[in-house]
């Protein structure tokens, strides 16, 4: 039988691996996350505020998703054309695109004037604009984030660090739309009202695609990565080669960062991330639905107690070798009252480790459990019989005392009167 532990407020703190492990990274910022847990499996430099680059664009695609429609036309004015620099898609002065178009041009090749005039159409002006990243990325609580422009191009002012771009992407990769586009690493523009001829569009994010070699750990293989679904490349000289990746498997669904990396060993530095959660981490089930926890005492019921199992299955992201150390803990607030339904939440199963609280489901009743009737008035009082019974001997010993006395009365009477 379980121990039952009255709590009253329990703290979900973010729990940490911590490991001596080196995994030898170029870049100076990097974080590992698993996505359904956000449970931080791997940091270097975590919240140390660096230059994104071109993955500030992975903001301004939430922005043009969440406040416009795809089918809006976005037109293109000088100011987009003038303040332009880095990778292009050559845009020109009322040039009008889909915001389907372009959001690809914006995420596929990393086209910095589809950023620009992204923000004017959404905002009509890139100071606007950037208040949005800001107030969203507060909201998602990238808290050591400042952005100034879409497209990352370097500022004093524009940075954010890895921990908070991992919240980002998270978040990001949660929209259909915008996981559809970062997983394709091609994409053709048609023919515009000023273009005669197709723009065709190649990934920046290698991962998806290359087959040119990198060295991981003394290995030669390709920079493509099966099981990478997105996310975003960024570089400039000041940010160095950054890059936020997506992977999922059957067992695993994470997201690295890196920032300030070196050329290609962005890409190794990647693989060294990814291989490492997939190698020392697995999606465990740590729980089970329907599994039976107690019979627990019901006050003021039909019956006397009831059964409770637990609502759902339960999984979290689990070091290898290390399931067997989870801790169960029941969190009931006692006393119990009917009446009970039947799934019923009336308590907690709370799963622990490292005391830290990983997981949780509801605790649910498996029977209804009836409130004990108010007798009526009458039961009541035929409960009472006893003083009915002692009350009546009462009544005919006070009416015999006062017959003799009226036999006496008239007794008196009936002798003086002779």
């Amino acid at each position: 039988m379980k121990k039952v532990i009255f709590l009253i407020v329990l703290l979900l703190t973010l729990s940490t691996y911590s490991f001596a492990e080196d995994l030898n990274l170029t870049g100076e910022a990097a974080i590992l996350i698993d996505v359904d847990t956000m449970e931080v499996l791997y940091e270097k430099n975590p919240h140390e505020k660096l230059y994104p680059a071109s993955t500030t664009k992975v903001m301004t695609a939430i922005l043009a998703i969440e406040l416009s429609d795809l089918d809006d036309i976005v037109e293109v004015d000088q100011e987009v054309v003038d303040l332009t620099d880095g990778s292009h898609i050559a845009l020109e002065p009322g040039e009008r695109l889909s915001m389907e178009q372009m959001l690809n041009a914006l995420l596929i090749p990393s086209a910095n004037d589809a950023a620009l005039a992204i923000a004017k159409h959404v905002s009509g002006s890139i100071e606007e604009f950037s208040k949005l990243m800001n107030e969203k990325a507060r909201s998602l609580g990238a808290l050591n984030t400042n952005f100034v422009n879409p497209n990352g191009l370097p500022d004093d002012n524009h940075y954010t660090t890895a921990y908070d771009l991992s919240l980002i992407a998270k978040y990001a990769m949660k929209n259909e739309t915008f996981r559809s586009i970062v997983g394709n690493y091609t994409y053709t523009i048609p023919i515009s009202n000023v273009k005669t001829e197709e723009r065709y569009l190649r990934s920046s994010n290698k991962l998806l695609y290359s087959n040119e070699k990198i060295n991981v750990n003394g290995s030669t293989i390709p920079i493509k990565l099966e099981g990478v679904n997105g996310v975003k490349t960024g570089y400039t000289l000041a940010a160095g080669n950054c890059l936020v990746a997506s992977y999922e498997d059957s067992d695993h669904k994470l997201i690295s960062v890196v920032l300030k990396s070196e050329n290609k060993e962005v890409y190794s530095d990647t693989h060294k991330l990814i291989n490492y959660g997939i190698d020392n981490f697995h999606r465990s089930k740590i729980g089970f639905a329907n599994k039976f926890v107690d019979n627990f005492q019901i006050e003021k019921g039909v019956q006397a107690s009831v059964a409770g199992i637990t609502k759902t299955d339960s999984y979290y992201i689990v070091q290898k070798g290390r399931d067997n150390l989870l801790e169960e803990r029941v969190v009931v607030s006692l006393p119990l009252e009917a009446p009970i339904s039947k799934e019923q939440v009336i308590g907690k199963m709370e799963y622990w480790m490292d005391d830290k609280k990983i997981a949780e489901t509801d605790i649910i009743a498996t029977m209804d459990v009836t409130l004990v009737p108010t007798p009526s008035l009458f039961k009541k009082l035929a409960g009472k019989w006893y003083w009915f019974v002692f009350l009546l001997l009462i009544l005919s010993r006070v009416w015999a005392i006062s017959n003799r006395r009226k036999r006496r009365k008239q007794r008196s009477a009936t002798l003086f009167g002779a």
